[in-house]
């Protein structure tokens, strides 16, 4: 019997599995592709996700194969500069590929000790009381007591499941994919600039040794969503739009992408549970898909492992669904206005240019911004202290860094007075006593996932917060 059987190797169920493996859960991660993907569909990880790497003591590697680049332009590409002060530690960007973002997450749930088969492919499954059976294509039966599925838009284990995925299909079709150019740089640079003026639905980056990141916009919308793109079809498309087609040749890969946004009507049935691409697709306006998938891993891990290892209090694993399934709506409405924004009719156009001005206003451009990064997200826990539900940047404390401290991925109370006690969950909590002179708070209990349970400094509140976040004490 495994523990839980995570179906898709991507970002997100990479990222699953480090978390899941941080508490000694038995992890199986069955991927149907034998090799990994060469394509970069995200080229980068937004201020949150970078957060998150930090919090588990990743960020140095990524850091170390990405750039950081200033935050702006995320909504609908209006660009304005980067709203002052923002609330992170982290005020950047990091431009990576997201095929090593995928091998960065791989290598890590491998060191912790998943067990990663390439080339597995989940056609059926069936759930009772006890655990979940898996079927194999090749035929083969697996057993677990929980199993995530992390397999994408066109995910099996929602199709398995009856899970209802409501919202538009695909209204309109871009083509995407990595080329040669012949054409002069200084010439494409210019065209782009031009054409983008009106268009941005279409760029031609420069990656290297005459190859170049291609967007273009499709005639339609392609009736067999599997089948790439040509190589003719890009020319076709380039010379429609910008009048010449670069002189583009020796693809490295084609592909297309839709505008469809759909949103899984449940997150959990039974044992199984959906994060990621799997719980909700949508336009790639402002580049938050990625992200989003990873924040849904680390939101699910310690609560299922929590279940797992059999300390979880009634309610903790549905509440994945709870927190995550409306961040995701919203996530789901910005895509949607950010399509709406980049038409070149003149009725968005005019919205366009207006959103532009009240975006010179730093209070709009904060919040628009904040919506793409995701520092912004509060989960509802209820009245309180302004800070309860929300993530608390990386701050200095006088023996080091928040953040260093939570890698292990347990549950952390900060007390700045010492006066207070996690005796009887000292297994699932780390009690700190250290000060920072960036918290105006006593006391702050922090979630695994970085997210404020309490603040306060009373110690029969605390333990009433603490059975309902990490389950009964241990005497």
């Amino acid at each position: 019997m495994i523990d839980v059987i995570i179906a898709g190797g991507g970002p997100t169920g990479m990222m699953l599995a480090g978390e899941l493996r941080l508490h000694d859960v038995h992890v199986l991660v069955l991927e149907k592709d034998a090799e990994p993907t060469a394509y970069v569909r995200s080229l980068g990880l937004h201020m949150r996700s970078i957060e998150v790497m930090d919090q588990r003591g990743l960020l140095e590697r990524f850091l170390a194969h990405g750039k950081k680049y200033p935050v702006g332009g995320f909504f609908a590409g209006i660009t304005k500069p980067s709203p002052d002060r923002l609330d992170t530690a982290h005020g950047y960007v990091l431009g990576i590929p997201q095929t090593t973002t995928d091998r960065l997450l791989a290598e890590h749930a491998t060191e912790v000790g998943a067990e990663i088969r390439r080339g597995c492919e989940l056609v059926g499954l069936g759930q009772d009381e006890h655990g979940v059976t898996v079927e194999l294509a090749d035929g083969t039966q697996l057993r677990s007591r929980y199993l995530v599925g992390c397999d994408g838009g066109r995910s099996t284990v929602r199709r398995l499941l009856g899970v209802g995925f409501p919202g538009e299909p695909t209204r309109v079709d871009t083509l995407l994919g990595e080329m040669e150019v012949t054409e002069d740089p200084a010439t494409v640079a210019a065209i782009v600039a031009e054409i983008r003026k009106t268009q941005l639905r279409f760029g031609a980056g420069p990656l290297g040794n005459g190859a170049y990141r291609v967007v273009v916009p499709a005639e339609g919308v392609a009736e067999d969503r599997t089948v790439p793109p040509t190589l003719e079809e890009f020319k076709q498309q380039l010379r429609m739009t910008a009048g010449t087609d670069f002189g583009v040749h020796s693809p490295r890969w084609l592909s297309r992408f839709g505008d469809a946004t759909r949103l899984a009507e449940r997150y959990r049935v039974g044992r199984v549970l959906l994060a990621g691409d799997a719980a909700h697709i949508h336009p790639p306006m402002g580049g938050q898909g990625l992200n989003l998938g990873i924040q849904d891993a680390f939101n699910l891990g310690w609560k299922l492992a929590a279940e797992v290892n059999g300390w979880a209090p009634e309610g903790l694993l549905d509440s994945y669904h709870t927190e995550r399934h409306p961040v995701a709506s919203d996530v789901l409405d910005n895509t949607r206005a950010q399509m709406v924004l980049l038409s070149t009719e003149p009725g968005p156009q005019a919205v366009r240019r207006l959103l532009a001005e009240l975006m010179d206003f730093e209070e709009v451009n904060r919040y628009l911004i904040e919506k793409i990064i995701a520092i912004g997200v509060r989960y509802d826990f209820g009245e309180g202290h302004e800070l309860l539900g929300r993530r608390v940047r990386d701050v200095e404390l006088k023996r080091g860094r928040l953040y260093e401290l939570m890698h292990g991925g347990r549950g952390l109370l900060l007390d700045q007075a010492g006066r207070l006690s996690v005796a009887g969950w000292a297994d699932r909590v780390d009690h700190v006593v250290d000060v920072s002179e960036e918290l105006n708070m006593p006391t702050v209990l922090l979630r695994p996932d970085g997210h404020v349970a309490w603040v306060g400094e009373d110690q029969q509140e605390l333990l009433s917060q603490l059975s309902k976040w990490f389950g009964a004490a241990v005497s």
